[in-house]
């Protein structure tokens, strides 16, 4: 499908989700959000993409929701408006592919937002992160950031709104690597990479993992933990990638000898 507000490039193992609005700051109108969704979706049902990119480009994340057109909604559209952010957010925290976010430029509001629920995040130097809703009567995305930097944190941030640079969001837990502008897409592709040739099975069970733990008690978490992981012990890959390794042992010790 081609579409007119993204761009979707599949790699190898990969994909790569483009947000192509650069003339309005790559703002989240509503074709744009349908076009995310139907992308997203398009990506999840590819067997042959195991890893998931979002990104900008270089200059602009997402500025956030689209202003004009929140200010012609009428009363009746709101929820529309609402479960449409909604969807494409939610699709995005249970996804079951790890999902990398590559923030060049801004990352305002609603484009923010995206960045919070994806699993790790790669920001150019010049990336600056910032919720400016409660500025305009609105309340910001509370829970994914908190659930990353922490609540105290999460409200200084959601609260007063300022902006905050890459190197800030480094300091704090909030990206997991920062780049120069030059070269932070290739450091994203390199962990798409890295995760796409992991075990599927595994990482889908590895995000369950860290989803759920964090809210259950120590002893009930180790549980779980430990039957997941005998789970994917008892699986024909394990057995598969671990005969790999000693065969690769015999081999070494073969050439040495």
């Amino acid at each position: 499908m081609t579409y007119k507000n993204i761009i979707l490039d599949k790699k190898k193992s990969y994909a790569v989700i483009k947000f192509n609005r650069a003339h309005e700051m790559n703002a989240l109108c509503k074709e744009m959000r349908l076009e995310f969704n139907d992308a997203l979706l398009d990506v999840e049902t590819d067997q042959q993409m195991n890893a998931l990119l979002i990104t900008g480009g270089e200059y602009v994340f997402s500025a956030g929701m689209d202003i004009k057109e929140m200010a012609s909604l009428s009363n009746v559209e709101i929820d529309d408006y609402f479960e449409s952010m909604k969807r494409y957010l939610k699709k995005i925290y249970s996804y079951p592919k790890p999902v990398i976010a590559a923030v060049g430029g801004i990352a305002l509001g609603g484009g923010f937002n995206i960045v919070t629920v994806c699993d790790l995040i790669v920001a150019s130097e010049s990336a600056i992160f910032c919720h400016p809703e409660l500025k305009f009567g609105l309340s910001p995305l509370f829970y994914p950031l908190s659930q990353i930097v922490g609540v105290n944190k999460a409200k200084e941030i959601v609260m007063l709104g300022e902006p905050i640079g890459a190197n800030e969001a480094e300091r704090i837990g909030l990206v997991n690597k920062v780049a120069p502008p030059e070269r932070f897409m290739r450091e994203a592709e390199k962990i798409a990479e890295i995760l796409s040739s992991r075990s599927v099975k595994a990482l889908e069970e590895l995000k369950n993992i860290c989803s759920v733990v964090p809210r259950m008690d120590k002893i009930a978490a180790l549980d779980l933990e430990m039957s997941i992981n005998g789970m994917l012990f008892a699986r024909d890959e394990r057995k598969i990638h671990m005969n790999e390794v000693l065969f690769l042992e015999k081999l070494k010790k073969k050439k040495q000898n």
